[in-house]
Order: structure tokens, then sequence, then C-alpha cells
């Protein structure tokens, strides 16, 4: 390896170590004068080797969505949680039951939510879900009143450490929310009415679901592609 070659994977490898959120390829590019700027490909060549670099380590190098950054790795999830004192957090069936259907059947209105769960959607569990940044308005239905339309964003798959909504669990059957909770690490109230079944969505892929609307919108265009949040921690995350 020329020193060039390896004075690039030095800064690219500390650019994703320091990084608060995953960094894309345009954003390493970034980093350079335009007169001394390596190709895409150079860079590329450079993470697949850090990838390789990092197999069987402690951390290592996880795409999500179309960018890349550091976090430990899920084996090592049971010594790390006794680092944090704090509990991880809990939401509300109703809270998750509409982040799912909005994940599967992006994008949708809030009325197409309330038909399928059957019951109105709360405005604090919007709220809430737009606060988080886990999911957006991607644009209007083009019917009377033109009511948003809500997809998830780039968040959505970083907390839930997924490389694109392609590795979403697969409903092909009818699911508890319990069982679904259980895939995605999130911890569900004990107390509070079983749920009811989230009903499998069609056999299509979620990538394969979403509206013309969604796809045309600029931050799915990289979706390519989990595991859990909690077991592969980013290396700059502090919540």
């Amino acid at each position: 390896m020329s020193k060039s070659t390896l004075e690039l994977k030095n800064i690219i490898e500390a650019a994703l170590l320091v990084a608060d959120s995953p960094l894309s390829t345009s954003k390493l590019l970034a980093l350079f004068p335009r007169d001394a700027q390596p190709s895409r490909d150079e860079i590329q060549a450079v993470i697949n080797e850090l990838c390789q670099d990092y197999q069987d380590r402690g951390v290592e190098i996880m795409k999500i969505g179309n960018a890349y950054r550091f976090q430990s790795c899920e084996r090592y999830a049971p010594w790390l949680q006794r680092l944090s004192d704090s509990r991880p957090p809990r939401y509300s069936r109703a809270l998750l039951e509409t982040l799912s259907i909005i994940a599967y059947r992006q994008p949708v209105t809030r009325g197409d939510i309330e038909d399928i769960r059957g019951v109105s959607v709360s405005s604090d569990t919007i709220r809430t879900l737009l606060n988080r940044e886990w999911i957006r308005q991607v644009g209007h239905r083009d019917v009377p009143g033109r009511p948003g339309l809500f997809g998830t964003t780039q968040q959505f798959l970083e907390y839930f450490n997924l490389k694109s909504l392609s590795e979403l669990p697969i409903l092909i059957e009818k699911r508890d929310l319990d069982e679904i909770a259980r895939d995605m690490n999130l911890e569900l109230p004990i107390d509070l009415e079983p749920p009811p079944q989230i009903a499998e969505l069609d056999s299509e892929s979620p990538d394969d679901s979403m509206g013309q609307e969604f796809q045309d919108d600029p931050m799915t265009q990289d979706f390519a592609e989990a595991e859990p949040v909690s077991a592969g921690a980013s290396s700059t995350m502090g919540d």
C-alpha cells in the first residue's frame, strides 16, 4: 500500500470514528480540497478494506442507508449494556403500531393508519414520531383536502440499525405486536390490554410497496437494503 493510500485510509477511518452520524461517500469526499479529492471508487475501496480490517473485532463498520458508521458488535451488547444505568426507552403500543404501519405501507395518510388500526390516531403519537425524526411528511395525496403522506426517514434506519427498508422483519403471517417489538429490540409496557395483531401486508417487500410519491423523494433513492440498535451502538451515540 502506497503512503498516499495509507493516509487516505487513516483519514476515512478517523472521520468514521468521530462523526456524530453515518457518513456517505459524498460527505467523505467533502473532507478533501477539490484539487486533491480521491475518486468515489477509491473511497469505496478504502471502506471495503476497513470493513475487512475490523472483522472479528469488538467494533465494526455498518452500512446505514447509503452511509457508514462505526458501532459495537451485537455479540458484546450484554457487557456494554452494563455501562449505562438507564433503562431502554419504552413506547406505547399505539405508537409502535402507528410506526409499523408507516414503515410497511408508506407513504400513508393519517386516515390510512386509522383504517388499518380501526381507531383514531392521536396527534401526540404523530408528533412524537415526528419529533424523534423517525417519520416525516413526504408529500400530499391528490384527493380533496390533500392529506399529508408520511414515510420513514434516514434517522429511522439509523436508530433501528437497518441498512434499508428491505431489512424490516418480513410479515408472512399474522403476528402479535409483542413479537415484532422483540425483533426490533423494543420494550413494551406490560400493563396494557393485549394488542391487535398486525396482518400480513401482501407478499411484496417494503421497498416495493412504497408509492411513487415516496420513491421520488431524494432521501429514499439510496435505500438499498436490522439488527437491533442496542446490539450495535454507534461509537458516537450518547442518547
